[in-house]
């Protein structure tokens, strides 16, 4: 037991210093930055909604180096194709032999893939992402290539609203274990970002964690316990998002027409542990499950034709489904 709390109080410090590094580069932002920590740390990928130039970008770049952790960022465009993702064969020749095929990879193959303004790209591009973002591989020419550990792919989208953007399809979204919004900085924060980034003064990111202790945190954050009245709880309130339910709360049957997947069930209960673990905590408790409904399931709920025009959210319905689901049954 001792070394299980020695465990929890490592990651606690490590946590901490990630944070810290963090936002000495990051002015502002500290819920979305807090959140996005703990998706990584639940080994989940993260879709990122903004207006531009909110930091989105930044704010990746600078995870990365302070986790230590291998970067690359895909700019994804109209024209951009799936073997600019995943990598191509190519073929290589020596004299007087037959040519054979080589495995180039592609940007892709890293610990963190930055694929910015990722419904700029066209559905084809899009779907290169689909096998890397659920099962750490990519197949090429019929061959499969493992990806380095820990991955995560962390992805930066503007407001479907805005020209030249193509929406995520479902199956996809459902791969982000997160989805957080970006809102715009407060006065005083905006104008720590002026000072910070119109000066020539430069600070150098420090890595303060590594590859191998990462993927320990993601190790130890599962030994969490979670009560059955939690776990309950966590998974009667994912199925109050399907209107087919004879349960369904009003709301529900009003304004959603696809409910959750498991998966949103399962982003839920890694992530409470997460939470619970940063708080100092070793058990999940009904908060840390009604805190993180929101970035697990907002992308998780399609709503119908009445939600649009009623100005209906999909947090607004979360709000509702809190409101309704009872702690205890």
């Amino acid at each position: 037991m001792q070394t299980q709390q020695e465990d929890f109080t490592k990651v606690l410090e490590t946590v901490g210093r990630i944070e810290q590094e963090v936002s000495r580069h990051m002015i502002g932002q500290k819920e979305v930055i807090r959140q996005v920590v703990m998706c990584m740390l639940a080994g989940g990928n993260i879709l990122l909604e903004g207006l531009p130039g909110l930091g989105k970008t930044r704010l990746v770049n600078t995870l990365g180096k302070v986790m230590g952790l291998g970067f690359s960022r895909i700019q994804f465009t109209p024209d951009l194709m799936p073997a600019d993702v995943t990598g191509t064969n190519l073929v290589t020749r020596k004299e007087g032999e037959e040519g054979t095929f080589r495995f180039q990879p592609g940007p892709v193959f890293s610990n963190i893939v930055l694929a910015d303004e990722i419904n700029r790209a066209t559905p084809k591009t899009q779907s290169a992402m689909l096998q890397a973002m659920q099962e750490g591989t990519v197949t090429v020419a019929n061959k499969t290539h493992k990806l380095p550990q820990p991955f995560f792919v962390l992805a930066t989208q503007n407001p479907i609203e805005m020209e030249g953007t193509y929406p995520l399809p479902e199956a996809q979204m459902d791969r982000f274990l997160f989805k957080l919004d970006v809102p715009f900085p407060e006065f005083d924060e905006l104008k720590g970002i002026i000072n910070l980034t119109t000066t020539n003064k430069t600070e150098e990111i420090e890595a303060v964690t590594n590859a191998d202790e990462i993927l320990r945190i993601q190790r130890v954050s599962r030994e969490i316990p979670i009560a059955e009245p939690v776990l309950d709880y966590a998974i009667r309130l994912v199925m109050s998002t399907h209107p087919e339910q004879s349960e369904a709360p009003e709301v529900t049957k009003k304004y959603v027409r696809y409910g959750s997947s498991p998966r949103g069930a399962q982003a839920v209960i890694s992530t409470s542990r997460i939470r619970a673990l940063l708080s100092g905590r070793y058990n999940v408790s009904f908060e840390d499950v009604q805190k993180v409904a929101y970035p697990a399931l907002r992308h998780r709920i399609f709503l119908n034709f009445d939600a649009v025009s009623d100005e209906m959210t999909a947090d607004k319905v979360i709000d509702e489904l809190l409101k309704d689901v009872k702690t205890y049954s």
